[in-house]
């Protein structure tokens, strides 16, 4: 019996970071759907919607990655989200990078630009997720 419940933490413990809370998660879907928007938005010329509402996440998996100099971490899973003012509530599959703060204390959500596929480092836009009111 000890032996099953240990196993968990073991293997918890392999990737060496751990799961940031739920919040974070959401904030990151949430800004990860709001840069979208206003990246869309301004190529068409037109006012971004507002913030999207994120709720239910369920992670499927989380590991461990490389983010620049750092360490970060690749988590997907599912989650549901509507857009400001709409009525529908969309469930949606998710993969998001996440960096912890240089003390620890924070989140960053992490976005890949694309590489040119000649074997340099991939690339990464960082932002700082909004600070906790």
């Amino acid at each position: 019996m000890v032996v099953v419940l240990l196993v968990p933490l073991l293997l918890g413990g392999c990737g060496g970071m751990a799961q940031p809370p739920r919040t974070t998660v959401l904030q990151a879907l949430a800004l990860q759907i709001e840069l979208t928007q206003g990246s869309i938005a301004r190529a068409l010329a037109l006012d971004a919607p507002g913030l999207p509402e994120v709720s239910r996440v369920r992670i499927a998996t989380q590991q461990a990655v490389t983010i620049g100099d750092g360490r970060g971490l690749r988590l997907a899973g599912q989650f549901d989200w509507r857009l400001a003012g709409d009525p529908i509530r969309v469930d949606s599959p998710f993969e998001i990078y996440l960096q912890r703060g240089e003390r620890g204390q924070s989140w960053r959500l992490a976005r890949p630009i694309s590489s040119d596929g000649e074997g340099h480092p991939q690339e990464w836009l960082i932002d700082p997720l909004p600070l906790k009111s």
